[in-house]
């Protein structure tokens, strides 16, 4: 019986721990219904803390553990519960549990996180010269802090040298997924997809992104620049004329952009386009044709590519999946 433990601190995700052991309940409940003789569970959860004293998760949540981290102790996989890393600082005193995932390691345990768990293995150095995604809204601090690690936040779910990481929130599920198909098998993964809703083949994080301009910087230029894109997207004719409106040449005009931002010029107003092309998709009916104009561009062909390549699915396709009716829900 592979026994699936959990490390959780102060502050943390109690969500991203609970959604994990009711995936492996239910996978337990089908197992029993797919197997033609009588059959045990197959999973084991426990849920550990440092000293295996109760801490409080995020929204004030109490947890009573089931005990503490033992550097001897085997498991079969440990999962890292996330903490905010905005709003709970990473624990200073991480020596009992770094020592234990050594262990495991050694021993060839698969370690994983959630989220912006991935903020807590890097710190132990786990993660340096490995790939691992996180939560797409701290891909910038998070790249800031671990410049050692290869962050690919497009993945919903990365494995590298027995590492697991994933993405925001709801990709704890193709986690889920991953370790029943790997503990159980391709049939019990397949039975807990249809029983918790879960589509198998969601393996990007990208069509979800949304633009979060940087604007904490202090080039006054480069802020009025960013004003001009966002109130004039779609009249813009080139990046050049938004160097001259805001008195620096093209050259140095991208350079500073770029030290700022982030982003070449080009590539943030075409990210501000996407962006409200997003929104149109998803709340009005307006034609591809339309919205190709609407946000400034000319040919829809070009138009389709491009969002693609920053989405990686198709303007309808993104339609399919994010539109919001308006009106009455229907039985």
């Amino acid at each position: 019986m592979p026994k699936i433990s959990f490390w959780i601190t102060e502050g943390a995700l109690f969500s991203s721990v609970t959604t994990l052991t009711d995936a492996f309940a239910i996978a337990n409940l089908w197992q029993r219904a797919l197997e033609e003789e009588e059959a045990g569970p197959l999973f084991q959860t426990e849920i550990l803390t440092t000293d295996g004293a109760p801490v409080t998760a995020l929204g004030n949540i109490p947890v009573l553990p089931h005990g503490a981290v033992d550097d001897k102790a085997s498991t079969d996989c440990l999962i890292v519960a996330p903490t905010l890393p905005n709003v709970t600082p990473i624990p200073s005193n991480l020596d009992c549990l770094d020592r234990w995932i050594d262990a495991l390691r050694r021993r060839g345990t698969p370690i994983a996180t959630v989220c912006t768990g991935t903020f807590i293995l890097a710190e132990l150095g786990l993660l340096d010269g490995k790939t691992a995604t996180t939560n797409w809204q701290y891909a910038r601090m998070f790249q800031k802090q671990y410049p050692m690690v290869n962050l690919n936040v497009q993945h919903m779910l990365t494995e590298d040298d027995g590492i697991l990481c994933t993405g925001a929130a709801t990709a704890v599920y193709q986690l889920a997924l991953h370790l029943i198909r790997r503990f159980g098998s391709n049939r019990l993964a397949s039975a807990c997809c249809k029983a918790l809703l879960v589509d198998p083949n969601r393996s990007s994080q990208t069509p979800y992104v949304l633009t979060r301009p940087l604007r904490n910087h202090s080039d006054a230029q480069v802020l009025k620049a960013q004003q001009l894109i966002a109130e004039n997207y779609a009249a813009i004719d080139s990046v050049d004329a938004i160097a001259r409106e805001v008195g620096i040449s093209p050259r140095h005009f991208k350079r500073r952009f770029k030290s700022a931002t982030g982003d070449l010029p080009l590539k943030y107003l075409q990210r501000i386009r996407i962006d409200a092309a997003k929104e149109k998709l998803e709340t009005t009916n307006q034609t591809i044709e339309e919205i190709t104009w609407d946000v400034g561009y000319h040919d829809v062909s070009s138009f389709c590519r491009l969002f693609k390549q920053h989405t990686a699915i198709s303007p309808s396709a993104y339609r399919e999946k994010f539109f919001v009716p308006t009106g009455r829900m229907t039985a």
